[in-house]
């Protein structure tokens, strides 16, 4: 799956910041070298992940089902608290964005699956309102049409990661690793 964009066309770093402009995200730089993730225990993803490990959850009013009216300003509000409590954003509000290779363009089975780019937060965003398809979970388009996001954050200095997933119950949150 191609996530929208055909495998053939492979988008440049100018065409991704035009993608990822409504959602209230300015692209800084594609991040050349490996990125510096928070330690998980191996075959342990963030998803199932455990306090042990580091992991935080949305507080439960901050878990949106899909298909509430208010989905998109739940999903925002538990995200930006997130970042904020944790320590995502940095001074000037810019943390990592994984984006994954087939949302690119990039039809390659060659590690890593996700290429990771330095963004910054605007002070106009709206992450999940503004629909941007490089944000949209490919597990939900499975069960819903509605525009869902998945996606994976880090801060710049590798100490925490965050999650926005799709849960099986048709639920959405954020998770966080912070060991």
């Amino acid at each position: 799956m191609t996530w929208g964009y055909c495998a053939a066309v492979i988008l440049t770093d100018t065409e991704i910041g035009d993608l990822l402009g409504p959602a209230g995200l300015r692209l800084v730089e594609r991040v050349q070298q490996e990125v510096q993730l928070p330690p998980l225990p191996k075959y342990v993803s963030p998803a199932s992940a455990r306090p042990e490990h580091g992991r935080f959850d949305s507080d439960p009013d901050e878990v949106a089902d899909l298909d509430a009216p208010d989905f998109a300003d739940t999903v925002n509000a538990g995200w930006h608290r997130l970042a904020t409590e944790y320590g995502l954003l940095d001074d000037q509000r810019e943390f990592l964005l994984a984006v994954g290779r087939a949302r690119l363009g990039e039809d390659s089975d060659d590690e890593p699956y996700e290429v990771w780019f330095r963004v910054q937060l605007l002070d106009e965003w709206d992450l999940v309102g503004s629909e941007v398809d490089l944000l949209r979970s490919g597990f939900a388009t499975l069960f819903t049409d509605r525009f869902v996001p998945e996606f994976t954050v880090a801060s710049l200095d590798g100490r925490m990661m965050m999650q926005t997933t799709v849960w099986g119950n048709g639920t959405l949150s954020s998770i966080v690793i912070r060991p």
